[in-house]
């Protein structure tokens, strides 16, 4: 077992705050993983997976697992579908180009999401309409309290907007991921900016759907290997039917959307934009000159900054608008 003492998890976090882990290791087998977690019962745990959806304000007095499982296999295939196991280590986007590059559809939507496959289902990751719980058949974990492995089936998993049991509980460390894509692909228009981005293709195909959305992605947000940042960090709000009402009546123009179980959802990054804090910056915080969501490090390496900075945001926009904003991004 390779447990390190006292590392530095500043280049864990896209982030790039300062916090030392008392412990450290990236378990590489299943194997490895269980008895980690057996021989350090007793201790604090914290998952990291990219590190693109945290960040730290302290230091953390326990054991961080960063699991190392890599491989992209096929399992089994039809005419019409192949389901295929990704090990929890494997780059998100790296993971979309083989299935784009295969011919298989399903993940095409999320490409350029920064996230590893294992943190995929954590966050039930999601864009231009489509979620990773769309595409995912079964996710392998182990229990952190007994080193014991596990499986969840699609419904096991509790699926929700950017939420999940895993992140609901914090008790499992996932392995791997096992996803069922389709072999055909036939492009539905769902959204503006991208069918704009497509404007004089017929009939795009796979590739140059994912083209379409990475060259989107990399004119809204900021690349956090320059800029540090973890991408969207609110959820977008979902209202009751009076919250709704109330919001249009002080923005007769805010954008509303069915979000089921009468409820509507609205848009955080409009919220912010609206409450003056679009490409605002103070001290070495900030958010996104293009994009009111992403929240930006300019310079500090104190995450109490960023988090005072977020704190601010929730106020404005709850003070105006009385809508609280969660935040998709951990903060430890």
């Amino acid at each position: 077992m390779n447990v390190k003492n006292n590392i530095q998890l500043q280049p864990y976090n896209s982030f790039r705050t300062k916090s030392v882990a008392k412990l450290f290791c990236e378990p590489q087998t299943e194997q490895e993983l269980s008895e980690i977690l057996q021989s350090y019962a007793n201790e604090p745990k914290l998952i990291l997976g990219g590190g693109y959806n945290l960040f730290f304000t302290k230091n953390f007095d326990g054991l961080v697992i960063k699991p190392g499982m890599k491989g992209i296999k096929t399992l089994s295939e039809n005419d019409e579908f192949v389901e295929i196991e990704a090990g929890a280590a494997e780059d998100w986007d790296n993971f979309v180009a083989h299935c784009v590059s295969h011919g298989y559809s399903g993940t095409e939507n999320m490409s350029l999401i920064p996230s590893t496959v294992g943190a995929a289902p954590v966050q039930n990751i999601g864009a231009y309409g489509t979620e990773v719980k769309d595409v995912i058949v079964k996710v392998k974990a182990v229990e952190i309290t007994s080193g014991k492995s596990a499986e969840f089936s699609n419904d096991e998993c509790e699926f929700e907007y950017r939420n999940s049991i895993f992140k609901r509980t914090r008790n499992y460390v996932i392995t791997s991921v096992v996803f069922r894509l389709s072999k055909s692909f036939e492009y539905k228009e769902k959204y503006v900016d991208l069918s704009h981005e497509l404007e004089g293709i017929l009939s795009p195909t796979l590739p140059q759907v994912r083209d379409a959305i990475i060259r989107i992605r990399t004119r809204k947000l900021p690349d956090p290997e320059v800029l540090p940042n973890a991408g969207s960090f609110f959820k977008n709000p979902i209202l009751m039917k009076e919250e709704k009402e109330e919001l249009l009546r002080l923005l007769p123009d805010a954008p509303i959307y069915n979000a089921g179980h009468d409820g509507f959802k609205t848009s955080a990054a409009y919220l912010i934009e609206k409450s003056g804090y679009k490409g605002k910056r103070k001290g070495n915080v900030g958010t996104y000159e293009r994009h009111a969501l992403i929240i930006v490090n300019y310079g500090t390496e104190n995450g109490k900054e960023i988090s005072d900075f977020v704190q601010e945001i929730q106020r404005k926009v709850y003070h105006q608008f009385n809508i609280e904003l969660e935040p998709e991004v951990w903060i430890f």
